[in-house]
């Protein structure tokens, strides 16, 4: 597979399916799907998870980048307000 090349999640679970359930080694299946065993590990490791804990990691990790995108606008605001009152307080001497 070429680097960066995205995978659906079908394709990971067929790759899982063969490890777990035909008994297949990791190394096996990496080999013949052209996939690292790391990615076979990793996916091993996020599909043994209920799909309802799944959801809930992704709902979380959603919620965490809106919440890091406002503290990013916040903090640029406060940051605009400190030079703005440090011009007009040597405006103003």
């Amino acid at each position: 597979m070429s680097k960066g090349m995205r995978l659906t999640d079908e394709f990971k679970r067929d790759a899982v399916m063969q490890v777990v359930a035909r008994g297949y080694a990791v190394s096996e299946v990496a080999d013949r799907l052209g996939i690292s065993t790391k990615s076979l590990y990793t996916w091993r490791a996020q599909f043994a998870k209920p799909a309802r804990v799944r959801d809930a990691e992704l709902d979380l990790a959603a919620e965490l980048k809106l919440v890091k995108k406002e503290l990013a606008r916040v903090t640029e605001e406060r940051n605009i307000r400190k030079k703005a009152t440090a011009y007009f307080a040597r405006e103003s001497q």
